[in-house]
């Protein structure tokens, strides 16, 4: 049975709870009154003492209470049309009160007091628009007057337009015809302070359009935050926008994340002092659980704006149980989805406290907007981190693992993919046993991306595969034409060199090299002597009679051949020359040096000449020729 159907003394102890609760979390709240809290916390106890009474009593007789009965008003008399516009038109602020301190009624003087027109008050709690520290002890004076009849009287701080006005709050009782009891409170300045409001006029307009102009330039550094893709860092983007909101919008920032179908909390940021770096930790350990604002923004798909935040769960509790928004000190709330319009991954709260006035509709659609830009921005990021992925595991099955141990050669390689774009490269390299020898095989795809991957890993395994039983490089080539002929790859297509290396007579190895279109090799002999390598022939997957050209050389001990793809000679400089022109001249300075000291040292060259912006992979493979046992 929920305390709303218990009879009415249970119910009297249920709400006597909640208060007592209330006072107890807000006498550890910064700024609370323990003097006015002692006074709230002595009428609670007055309270307890009757309620406890009158269930003894009706314990002894065997009676219950009643079922209150409420009559129905009569018509409007002239005499209350003219009270009514007296209560409306007086000079001080008043509020009509329900007995559980509900605004029935608030006057203009009390609209302008708190900042919003009197019909926007009505049905609220009063103490929705009490600072925090204040709140309990209201809510304890309001219950005191409505059980026993007699005016009370608490200091409190309403949280006003501008900054919150200290008052004193004079509560007394009304009792109508049918002995239904209405509560009026009338608010004075309080100790030290003023409960006038801020003039109208021309002021407002310019803080409107201060307000305005605010907005804009957070909307503004926020797109220039999310438009900064150098990282492409979920994390970085959210944990940069929270830091950004909590300074321009409001004093906190909370983003709660998706992680499989459950939220998560990501990020908070609050002010940056020693007592909010502890409440930040505080709250960054709560989840939101169901119920919360943010459940209740990320299950709806919908915006939630609470311009004076009345109930104190709506942000969750920390683990002994006191209400986060009450260690925070919020006033005013609001919350939106981090949607792209399709996916939820999660949602943005801010909160405002005393001081800071509520937030408005305004506010509210710009959070929407932002949290648009944030969802728009993690489906970005996140497509890029998966391509990326996808590329790094496509990139893996194109290039050997580790290169084979062959006796008479020393053997290293080195890639580097392009500066700009995440596309898996369409270069590939392999070394494989032969008969009679090895095979080296180097190949370049035209473009990139996953069917330039596909193209790629169909012509290194098409070569590996029909180099197994066939003597001839340049048969190997042909048959693997008709195998990139046959395939749907659109216009694309590859360039390759095979090359059948072969130990011989005397130290030597002799090289059957085969073309396809692909650039080099170049031959480095121990006495600095080099000798670039033509191209030649038709790349794969172009015209069906297409025939590879054929070259043979051999090589004695210490020479050195470098197999390349154009990502080497293609590298341009500042002033736009390219790195082939100096290709000679580089790799004669390395005649001495072994196969990964080259590999290591072009790369080197080639990155340095281009200052780090490599317009095109760059793939190097180097055999350099050892004493044979």
């Amino acid at each position: 049975m929920s305390h709303e159907t218990w009879p009415n003394g249970f119910a009297d102890l249920a709400d006597l709870a909640r208060r007592c609760q209330a006072l107890h979390h807000a006498s550890a709240l910064p700024g609370a009154d323990h003097k006015t809290l002692l006074a709230a916390a002595f009428a609670e106890l007055d309270a307890a003492v009757e309620a406890l009474t009158k269930l003894a009593m009706r314990d002894e007789d065997g009676t219950g209470d009643a079922e209150a009965t409420a009559g129905r008003p009569d018509g409007l008399s002239a005499e209350r049309t003219l009270l009514r516009a007296v209560f409306q038109h007086a000079p001080a602020p008043l509020f009509l009160l329900e007995q559980d301190g509900t605004i029935r009624r608030a006057n203009a003087r009390a609209g302008e007091l708190i900042g919003t027109p009197p019909g926007y008050a009505t049905g609220k709690p009063l103490t929705a628009f009490v600072d925090l520290p204040s709140r309990a002890a209201v809510a304890s004076h309001l219950a005191a007057a409505a059980r026993t009849g007699e005016s009370r009287q608490v200091e409190c701080t309403l949280l006003g337009p501008a900054d919150p006005a200290r008052i004193a709050l004079a509560v007394g009782v009304v009792t109508l015809r049918d002995d239904t009891r209405l509560l009026v409170a009338a608010a004075a300045p309080g100790h030290g302070a003023s409960a006038q409001p801020p003039p109208p006029g021309p002021p407002a307009r310019v803080d409107a359009v201060q307000a305005m102009t605010r907005r804009m330039d957070t909307v503004t550094a926020v797109t220039r935050l999310l438009l900064d893709n150098s990282t492409f860092s979920e994390a970085v983007t959210l944990q940069r926008c929270a830091r950004l909101l909590a300074g321009a919008v409001g004093s906190w920032a909370i983003v709660d994340m998706d992680r499989a179908g459950r939220l998560r909390r990501q990020f908070v940021v609050g002010p940056h002092d020693d007592p909010a770096a502890e409440l930040t930790r505080t709250v960054r350990a709560v989840d939101p659980q169901p119920g919360t604002v943010a459940a209740q923004v990320h299950s709806a798909g919908k915006a939630v704006l609470l311009a004076y935040a009345e109930d104190p769960g709506i942000l969750g509790a920390a683990a002994d149980g006191t209400p986060l928004s009450l260690l925070l000190g919020v006033t005013s709330l609001l919350s939106v989805p981090i949607s792209d319009e399709g996916t939820g991954y999660g949602v943005l709260t801010l909160a405002r406290v005393a001081g800071e006035g509520p937030f408005q509709i305004a506010d509210l659609a710009l959070a929407e907007e932002l949290g648009q830009h944030l969802g728009v921005a993690i489906r970005v990021d996140r497509m890029f981190r998966h391509r990326s992925s996808v590329a790094e595991a496509l990139a893996g099955s194109l290039l050997p693992a580790r290169l084979p141990d062959v006796p008479w050669l020393d053997l290293s390689a080195a890639y580097l993919p392009a500066s700009e774009g995440m596309e898996v490269s369409g270069d590939f390299y392999d070394v494989f046993p032969v008969t009679g020898g090895w095979a080296i095989t180097i190949g370049d795809v035209c473009g990139k991306g996953q069917e330039a991957a596909a193209m790629t890993a169909a012509a290194r395994h098409a070569i590996r595969v029909l180099a197994h039983s066939n003597p001839d490089p340049a048969d190997v080539l042909a048959k693997a034409n008709e195998i990139m002929l046959a395939g749907d790859y659109e216009d694309r297509f590859v360039t390759a060199k095979l090359a059948y290396l072969r130990a011989a007579d005397g130290g030597t190895v002799r090289v059957t090299l085969a073309s396809s279109g692909h650039p080099g090799p170049a031959v480095v002999r121990p006495d600095g002597r080099v000798d670039l390598l033509s191209g030649g022939g038709f790349p794969l997957g172009l015209f069906p009679d297409a025939e590879p050209d054929t070259e043979v050389l051999e090589l004695a001990e210490g020479d050195l051949i470098l197999f390349y793809s154009d990502g080497v000679t293609d590298a341009r400089s500042a002033d736009m020359r390219y790195f082939e022109e100096r290709l000679a001249d580089e790799l004669a300075g390395l005649a001495d040096s072994s196969a990964a000291e080259t590999a290591r040292m072009v790369q080197g060259l080639v990155t340095g000449f281009s200052s780090g912006e490599l317009r095109d992979d760059m793939t190097i493979l180097v055999a350099k020729v050892r004493a044979q046992a």
